[in-house]
Formats: structure tokens, C-alpha cells, sequence
């Protein structure tokens, strides 16, 4: 559990005590006025929270821009991860930035939407991952696009495994991003450039 679901347990907590807290005191007036009242702060209650996240929602900046100098600028992901649309053989494939990936690293789903039988594939590579050791398959892509307003960045002939276990995402890991001249974390923002 991190620090940001621990908050929201604890704000979630307090109002559950003070609504509980009002309910016992308001007890005296009758039950069913007291369950109303109860009803209608608990309405109220939801009300500002869904208007709280749709706000944030709506005021979230894109996760993906570029600056001045052409260097592509991520915002970090409310769970602290960078996230990166590419586009791979032609089929955009969202991919988690992991400094601790060796290489660009498929998810069975992904390898399949971009061209790749995943049961045919021979899978001789073995990498050590949280989830234990699990084996890769080597392929290698005709083309990986990061495309955003005006910039264009191509690549071709881009060696990635596809990943035998269970993979949610796919992993853009250091064989990809050495592509670039420099990589910086900046607070929340991860910088790319050429």
C-alpha cells in the first residue's frame, strides 16, 4: 500500500467518524429523521468526492509534451510511473519507462496486436523479474514511432523479447532508451531527448 492509498484511507476514515459521530448524536431527534440526515451527508459526501476526482481529471496537464529544444517531457502517472504511447509496426502499444528492463520488453497481448504469434515464438532468453524467472523470446521490430504534435521520432529494426509470463504492460526498457542522447528525471518528469 503506498503513501497516496494510505491518505485516502485516513480522509475516508475521518468523514466515516464524523458521519457516524453525527448519526449517534442526532439518534435523540428519532431514527428516521437521523437516517436522512445521514443519508443526505453521505450523498453530499460522495458528491464532493467524484467532483474532487473529475476535477483533477480534467485539470491533469497531458502526460506527454515537447519542449522548446524538442525533447520529449513525461509527467509521472498518479502511481509514480512514467507511461509512453508508441507506436509499434503500425499499432499503438502503450509501454511503462523501466530503468531496470535491459531491453524493450513485449506483453504476450501486445506482441500479438503488433504482428507476433506468441505460442510460435521460441522462447530460449530467461530474465529475472519480481514475479520469478521467466523466459523470452527475441524478435525484433520493423518499426517503433513516439509521435506527438510536431515531432516525429523513428526508429527501425528495433531488437525487444516478448515476455512469456504474465506481463500486464509492456516495458520500455534501457536496449530502447539508449536510443537517446539524454535521459533525466526531474522530480516528476522524465526527460527524452535526441
Amino acid at each position: 500500500m503506498d503513501s497516496d492509498q494510505v491518505m485516502r484511507l485516513v480522509y475516508l476514515g475521518v468523514w466515516g467518524t464524523v458521519l457516524v459521530s453525527y448519526f449517534l448524536m442526532a439518534r435523540t431527534q428519532g431514527i428516521g429523521q437521523s437516517l436522512r440526515q445521514l443519508l443526505l451527508w453521505g450523498l453530499i459526501f460522495v458528491g464532493v468526492a467524484a467532483g474532487y476526482g473529475l476535477w483533477q481529471d480534467i485539470t491533469r496537464e497531458d502526460s506527454i509534451a515537447v519542449s522548446g529544444e524538442g525533447a520529449v517531457v513525461l509527467r509521472a502517472g498518479r502511481n509514480g510511473h512514467f507511461h509512453l504511447g508508441l507506436e509499434v509496426n503500425g499499432t499503438p502499444v502503450d509501454f511503462i519507462i523501466d530503468t531496470g528492463a535491459s531491453d524493450l520488453v513485449l506483453s504476450q497481448d501486445d506482441a500479438a496486436r503488433v504482428g507476433f504469434d506468441p505460442r510460435s515464438l521460441a522462447y530460449l532468453g530467461r530474465a529475472r523479474t519480481a514475479n520469478g524467472i521467466v523466459g523470452l523470446a527475441r524478435v525484433t521490430l520493423d518499426e517503433v514511432v513516439l509521435a506527438h504534435e510536431d515531432l516525429v521520432i523513428r526508429d527501425r529494426d528495433v531488437s525487444a523479447y516478448v515476455n512469456e509470463g504474465e506481463l500486464d504492460v509492456s516495458l520500455l526498457g534501457m536496449g530502447y532508451l539508449r536510443r537517446y542522447a539524454r535521459i533525466s528525471i526531474e522530480g516528476d518528469r522524465l526527460i527524452l531527448e535526441r
